[in-house]
């Protein structure tokens, strides 16, 4: 059975920095589309970043250029770097892994961009 185990939530002051991990176990890891999505209070889950097996990348608007997804398939972990974080990326930020019709979800980890 899969596991996803996000770390790195935190709060922090508008402009900084977070760097998410999510590590998987009891998958094959390199074989799954990972992503990262995102729930603000009242407010729909929403994807928010994504990598294929072979690390082509997607985002929603709202974080192209300040947001980067990456994968390390030898250490089953990918990552979700954070820049110039804004009162509006305020969510829970859950890990994802997707291949054809499997699903895992992590638990997921609190970010607060707040002065």
């Amino acid at each position: 059975q899969g596991q996803l185990v996000e770390s790195g939530g935190g709060l922090v002051q508008p402009g900084e920095s977070l760097r998410l991990s999510c590590a998987a176990s009891g998958i094959t890891f390199s074989a799954y589309t990972m992503g990262w999505y995102r729930q603000a209070p009242g407010k729909q889950r929403e994807l928010v970043a994504a990598v294929s097996p072979y690390s082509g990348t997607n985002y929603i608007d709202s974080v192209k250029g300040r947001f980067t997804i990456s994968r390390d398939n030898a250490k089953n972990t990918v990552f979700l770097q954070m820049n110039s974080l804004k009162p509006e990326d305020t969510a829970v930020y859950y890990c994802n892994a997707k291949r054809n019709n499997l699903v895992y979800w992590g638990k997921g980890t609190l970010v607060t961009a707040s002065s």
